[in-house]
């Protein structure tokens, strides 16, 4: 049997004491520590995973931010035409030949024999001044006339009695002269008498009133026992007019700006309010050469035929007057016009889409459009509707291609 030692301890287990709690550490199942590392793994891959997140999020943040400051912008596309274009100019149309017909003489209208309307002829007669007093006025001097004649008459035979007496030396020289003279006085009083004779002749046709060309009676400002007055066209009113309206006139005032693009067999259509659906052609006659200082344009005259009678002189006329290619500029919406301090601009976007501001030159406005003269070319892309804070540089987003 063993011995028993009293002082001995109690007899050791195995599994209890530090070394078996270290026993024990050191047999724990392998797959714990498996778990653990990967636990470990995926906490730092999350972790990970949340910070690239959160950087990545920042970096779409700014950039969002970045873009949404870039204004975008739609652009106009601007072209060269391919023909020429038209400006529209007001005309007046006009007889070809107009004469309003004044008294020359005054007295008591007789009779008048055609009214507004009427087509007549050349030397035809119109109406009829009270001729009698020009009548009276003309007897009178052919009387004084005839009287003074035959004293000239014998002054001239006394003359020639008086020449062969002086040539017998029966009269002096003296007494000669002074016949010779006697008959050159009379022969002086006989041609005042002859002036006298045709200004009553003349007056007393001036009484009967007639057209001076075959044309149409367009107006008529006198009537039977009203006094008319010979006087200045700017002081009285004409009697009769009477315009040739086979051919007509039509008359524009072009800008100084297209001056230059009149030339001879020049041509150009228009039309009426009367014929609304019909274009009526006339060619060039004649050019002032010169512009008015009053108005800035020129007046130009053209030429057509009225055979037909379709035209009345004095009508309204909406002419087309032909241009060039690129006369007019170029045409840009009045909606991409800036008002800056430098003048009238337009933002442009370059290759690079950066704001270009342009000062322009406007040639004419039509309103809704205006055409530029200088400034940009064909190729700008402008941007329509800009804001007033675009300025040089920007950087804008085109919304339009």
């Amino acid at each position: 049997m063993p011995d028993k030692n009293p002082d001995a301890g109690p007899p050791v287990d195995a599994g209890q004491g530090p070394a078996g709690d270290s026993l024990l550490r050191h047999t724990a199942p392998a797959g714990l520590k498996r778990v653990g590392k990967l636990a470990l793994v995926a906490a730092v891959v999350i972790a990970g995973v949340g910070i690239g997140w959160r950087v990545w999020k920042s970096h779409t943040t700014a950039q969002w931010t970045d873009e949404q400051a870039i204004q975008s912008v739609q652009i106009i596309k601007l072209g060269t035409a391919k023909g020429g274009s038209n400006l529209t100019l007001p005309g007046e149309v006009q007889a070809f030949a107009s004469a309003p017909i004044y008294a020359q003489v005054t007295g008591y209208m007789q009779k008048w024999y055609f009214d507004i309307g009427a087509k007549v002829k050349k030397g035809e007669l119109l109406a009829q001044i009270d001729p009698r007093t020009y009548q009276a006025s003309l007897n009178q001097a052919q009387g004084m006339l005839a009287r003074d004649s035959a004293t000239l008459a014998n002054a001239r035979v006394d003359l020639s009695r008086y020449q062969s007496l002086a040539a017998q030396n029966a009269i002096s020289a003296q007494q000669l002269a002074t016949q010779q003279a006697t008959v050159n006085a009379q022969g002086g009083i006989v041609e005042a008498d002859k002036a006298q004779v045709a200004q009553a002749s003349i007056n007393l046709a001036y009484t009967r009133i007639i057209a001076p060309f075959e044309g149409t009676l367009t107006s008529r400002a006198v009537d039977v026992g009203n006094l008319v007055t010979a006087g200045t066209p700017s002081s009285t009113t004409p009697l009769f007019t009477v315009t040739d309206q086979s051919r007509l006139r039509l008359y524009i005032r072009v800008p100084q700006n297209y001056a230059s693009y009149i030339h001879p067999g020049m041509r150009v259509s228009f039309t009426v309010p009367q014929h609304p659906n019909r274009v009526f052609q006339a060619n060039l006659v004649a050019s002032a050469g010169a512009v008015a200082t009053s108005t800035g344009t020129m007046l130009v005259q053209f030429g057509l035929d009225n055979t037909d009678g379709a035209l009345q002189p004095g009508a309204y006329a909406e002419v087309k007057f032909p241009l060039p290619p690129g006369a007019n500029g170029m045409r840009v919406p009045a909606t991409a016009l800036m008002f800056r301090d430098e003048g009238m601009q337009v933002a442009t976007v370059d290759a690079n889409n950066r704001v270009k501001l342009k000062t322009i030159v406007i040639a004419r406005d039509l309103g809704a459009n205006v055409d530029v003269a200088s400034g940009i070319s064909p190729t700008d892309r402008i941007i329509d509707n800009p804001t007033d804070a675009l300025q040089n540089g920007d950087q804008v987003r085109i919304t339009n291609r």
